[in-house]
């Protein structure tokens, strides 16, 4: 029983960091009302922004703080000269799809310059050590994630519910033309919404980074849970992130674990549940079901 639990506890803690990354992926549709495929690259290149920091002597949260404005000015950046001049998005969705997925091989060409090819150390935030519950050992790291996370999620839950600027950014994504005829600017809430991505996805590559290595390629495998995660919970749903991310989270866990076809394939589990989803509830769990007048 012991170990089902231990295993668990590291699915919930790999789910927070799932959740982390499908909230970015949330945001950028909630305000694009499109998926950004190089959500995973924004956070390992702000990830490493961290590291530099961190390497330099700052302490880790000071570090972490200036990597998510890091992260968020290289979204900023990214949209002013990649995306925008593409014009609304919501008109060539197609276009805006294929630049994200060169965004993708550029940042990842560009860490690769700047830091090389070799993983970095990167210390856990919140140190290596743990407590024992009920004889189950849980490291303080993963309740750091997950208490980091639900304070994301709160912020998130007000800026939405309760501010002008998250009223607007939903007005983007639900329709930029009347939006903008409304006096809204579409392209400032477009670039706010990829700022804001991608320094929510610094927090997951920081969480991510001292178990797998911080390298190029960290954030790859995680893109593919969070995808899987806002599929489940749905595409413009924060509670459906975090309810996508813990139980993708579990289910990579707990799965290749007493199923043996899956060992070799921990990916799989992830693969099912966004086919099945898709298949059955297309919106997800909690995303909101599209209607048009006919």
């Amino acid at each position: 029983m012991n170990d089902f639990l231990e295993i668990l506890v590291v699915g919930i803690g790999n789910g927070a960091i799932y959740a982390m990354l499908g909230l970015g992926l949330v945001v950028i549709y909630r305000s694009t009302g499109l998926l950004n495929f190089a959500s995973g690259e924004l956070a390992m290149f702000s990830t490493f922004i961290v590291w530099t920091f961190w390497n330099f002597g700052l302490p880790m949260w000071l570090a972490i703080l200036g990597g998510m404005v890091g992260g968020f000015l290289i979204g900023v950046l990214v949209h002013k000269v990649a995306v925008s001049p593409l014009g609304d998005p919501h008109e060539r969705p197609l276009a805006v799809v294929i630049v994200t997925i060169g965004l993708f091989l550029g940042l990842n060409g560009a860490a690769q310059l700047i830091w090389g090819t070799v993983d970095k150390r990167l210390d856990p935030w919140f140190g290596v050590s743990q407590i024992t519950v009920g004889g189950v050992a849980i490291a303080w790291q993963k309740i750091g994630a997950v208490v980091v996370l639900f304070m994301m999620v709160l912020l998130l839950w007000a800026l939405f519910k309760f501010t002008k600027v998250g009223l607007s950014m939903r007005a983007v994504a639900s329709n930029s033309e009347s939006s903008a005829l409304c006096g809204v600017s579409v392209q400032n809430m477009l670039m706010l919404g990829w700022g804001m991505a991608a320094g929510i996805g610094t927090l997951a590559g920081v969480f991510s980074a001292p178990n797998l290595g911080l390298g190029t390629n960290l954030m790859q495998l995680t893109l593919v849970f969070g995808f899987a995660a806002i599929v489940l919970g749905g595409f413009d749903s924060i509670l459906g992130a975090v309810v996508g991310g813990f139980v993708v989270g579990i289910l990579s866990s707990v799965v290749p674990q007493y199923v043996s076809v899956f060992e070799k394939m921990p990916l799989a589990p992830a693969f099912i549940l966004i086919l099945a989803v898709l298949l059955f509830r297309p919106q997800g769990l909690f995303g909101s079901k599209e209607v048009a007048r006919v």
